[in-house]
């Protein structure tokens, strides 16, 4: 370490955790196994429209957690380019605006190039200026803790020092090394098994205590998460999605990332610089997080219980005067065949 700043790889080890209990085994399978379930659950042409909605809530609780609420109807706005007068909502609309597309854009490369190593510098580079070419000018400047200004560039990692709470995270002359180790110790496609789902869960946290950009470090490692998920194939086809969990469970979820940039708690944690109970409990949070949020769109998207919500909006708009009462038994079928020809439609 140099003026208390981490500068050698060895310093971020271990970089998987270690679990004799098999505790994090039993999570990964049931979020395999899972996710696999919701997948199969939905008709094709209506997934497609499930995901969209899907991609708006990730958006909407990955800045949640960055402390910025931007409600529903004004993303929806924002994906209409219909943006609000007011510059502060309209920066936070072009911010969620930018989450989407960029998302959208990670899905499209991973699909068009599927030998993308998710977890390299130049990706994640890739990521941080998609991103930032997209946000208002203004939240392209920073200010550090000496009070003094800096200008974020988007796609390039930061060329001076942070203090993250109380983590320090590495040096920014040694970023290139810590990243190199970064890809080289999660790229999924090295990884087997169980071994990808538990990495999913390392990376996130080890992207974030690397901390390699100036300003937006936080939202570029549930972006990479998503690619990392995608990239597995235990995404469900993009029917869920861990951010909204690390919203509901804020207070914890950075707690549990902070557990984890601790040093090593004496003789029985581990081997490595880090702690290893700590990088484990991390783990656990979040595989049983994404666990939760599966269920919670299982139960969404649940057949019989997707039928009753549907049923109970067209007899509410039914008893306004918008609706026909046929117009159930029309909803239900495009539910769960996708599409229905328009000489079906009485």
């Amino acid at each position: 370490m140099e003026d208390g700043f981490y500068t050698k790889i060895s310093e971020m080890e271990p970089m998987m955790p270690t679990d004799p209990a098999g505790e994090l085994d039993d999570l990964a399978i049931d979020v395999i196994r899972k996710s696999a379930g919701i997948s199969a659950a939905v008709h094709p042409v209506t997934r497609r429209r499930v995901v969209e909605l899907v991609r708006r809530m990730n958006s909407y609780y990955s800045n949640l957690i960055e402390g910025h609420n931007t409600h529903p109807v004004d993303i929806d706005r924002a994906m209409r380019e219909d943006f609000s007068k007011d510059p502060a909502k309209r920066a936070k609309q072009l911010e969620s605006k930018a989450h989407i597309e960029v998302q959208k854009l990670i899905e499209a490369h991973i699909e068009a190039t599927p030998g993308t190593v998710i977890t390299s510098k130049s990706f994640l580079c890739w990521i941080h200026k998609e991103f930032y070419e997209r946000m208002p000018e203004e939240y392209l400047v920073v200010q550090r803790a000496d009070g003094k200004t800096e200008k974020v560039i988007p796609g390039k990692t930061r060329g001076s020092e942070v203090k993250v709470g109380r983590h320090m995270p590495p040096k920014s002359e040694y970023l290139c090394t810590f990243m190199n180790r970064f890809e080289e110790a999660y790229d999924p496609q090295k990884l087997k098994g169980l071994s990808q789902v538990i990495g999913a869960a390392a990376s996130h946290h080890r992207l974030a205590w690397i901390h390699p950009f100036l300003d937006g470090n936080g939202r570029v490692t549930r972006l990479m998460t998503h690619a990392y998920l995608k990239k597995a194939k235990i995404d469900g086809h993009g029917l869920w999605t861990v951010s909204r969990g690390f919203a509901r469970h804020r207070d914890e979820y950075l707690a549990s990332l902070a557990g984890a940039d601790q040093p090593r708690r004496g003789d029985l944690d581990g081997r490595g610089n880090l702690t290893q109970a700590g990088l484990l409990g991390f783990c656990k949070f979040f595989l049983k997080t994404a666990i939760d949020q599966i269920d919670f769109m299982s139960g969404l998207l649940d057949l019989d219980g997707m039928q009753k919500r549907i049923q109970a909006v067209v007899d509410r708009q039914v008893s306004f005067g918008e609706l026909k009462p046929e117009a159930g038994h029309l909803l239900r079928d495009v539910f769960l065949r996708g599409e229905i020809p328009r000489g079906e439609i009485p």
